[in-house]
């Protein structure tokens, strides 16, 4: 079995011709080793690369709380993207599901990710103007932690109903004190639960307490209305993570409020209709061809922009719209101002309709 390994700059790189493809990936997606910069340990991630000579886009694709790189459900559809458009995709482990001291926002998942954009970049023809960014859940927590901790990386950071919060979501996820799956997930990564010495652990795993260092970050936060209730991350997460980038933040009662009525605070400007949210197909394999062509209309509910960021209440639940997530992507710039403004959107490939789940 031939396997060939590549040494450059602290950094390993193993590929095997004949490994077989991983359940539900792409035959062209393969896996790679990369060695991390912090304990030397070889970290897997998935990755696929045109063959263009030209200076292409890389995606980074995040997997959920409870996923890992081998998870095909969300990351299937960013490569199909890359694939479809020319682009560079790596989908990197960052240590896994979120029950390690290691994962959950670690400074070693931190710099996994980082390690996996240096490794497109010395491997691959990477342009380094368009390196995205996108995550769904816990990939939504990641993405925008990676936000604020490495603002000097991303063209733009596409965020979906993430955890910007880790010790008010476990709180969220106990029941007469007694804590839920999610929340002994973060009591295993912290060691207990996030009071007294384990709180500041807990705030630097959070979003929130570097998102104010993104603020020249085109960043696109999105949550489902009903998440919270349909879904494991109230939205309140989403408008709280908005405020930290908001030139003009919105009232913490207010945004309170709008959670527990689920109705838009009248004075929020009601916002405007958005294609790309309403009219999607469905492509799921072996849908009938009826059924593939009713739409699926997640309106927005509530829009607002402030400097480079956004957040967008959508009437949906724990899930990512591909759609207007991957096309908003593409027209950003790395040093620009954010371009909101989608007038030729590009068509996502055939597993690219909704997917939910931590």
């Amino acid at each position: 079995m031939f396997r060939s390994f590549f040494f450059a700059f602290g950094f390993i790189l193993s590929a095997n011709a004949t490994e077989p493809v991983l359940k539900g990936w792409q035959p062209e997606v393969r896996r790679i080793e990369i060695q991390s910069s912090v304990d030397q340990s070889l970290q897997p991630a998935l990755t696929w690369s045109p063959a263009s000579k030209e200076t292409q886009p890389l995606l980074v694709g995040l997997h959920t709380w409870s996923g890992d790189y081998t998870q095909a459900s969300n990351g299937r559809s960013y490569a199909q993207w890359c694939m479809d458009r020319g682009w560079h995709f790596i989908y990197p482990h960052f240590r896994g599901p979120n029950r390690t001291p290691e994962s959950m926002g670690s400074d070693l998942a931190v710099q996994d990710i980082v390690d996996a954009v240096e490794q497109m970049k010395k491997t691959q023809r990477v342009d380094t103007n368009r390196i995205y960014l996108i995550g769904v859940s816990g990939g939504g927590h990641m993405a925008m932690l990676m936000a604020g901790r490495h603002p000097e990386i991303w063209a733009g950071v596409s965020a979906w109903c993430g955890i910007s919060d880790i010790a008010a979501w476990h709180n969220e996820h106990l029941t007469d004190g007694t804590p839920d799956n999610y929340a002994r997930n973060i009591e295993q990564a912290l060691g207990g639960r996030p009071t007294a010495e384990r709180l500041e652990d807990a705030r630097k795993r959070s979003p929130l307490t570097h998102l104010a260092q993104a603020r020249n970050v085109p960043l696109d936060i999105n949550h489902g209305i009903h998440d919270g209730r349909v879904g494991s991350v109230p939205f309140r997460h989403g408008l709280f993570a908005f405020n930290k980038v908001a030139t003009e933040p919105l009232a913490p009662t207010e945004i309170s409020a709008y959670y527990e009525s689920q109705q838009r605070p009248s004075n929020w400007t009601a916002p405007d209709a958005d294609a790309l949210y309403v009219g999607l197909p469905l492509k799921k394999p072996g849908m009938s061809a009826e059924l593939a062509h009713q739409p699926v209309s997640k309106p927005v509910l509530f829009r607002k922009v402030s400097g480079n960021a956004r957040i967008t209440l959508f009437d949906g639940g724990h899930e990512i719209l591909y759609a207007p997530a991957l096309n908003w992507l593409a027209l950003q710039r790395k040093g620009q101002a954010a371009v909101w403004q989608i007038s030729n959107p590009l068509p996502v490939g055939p597993e690219a309709d909704t997917q939910s789940g931590l």
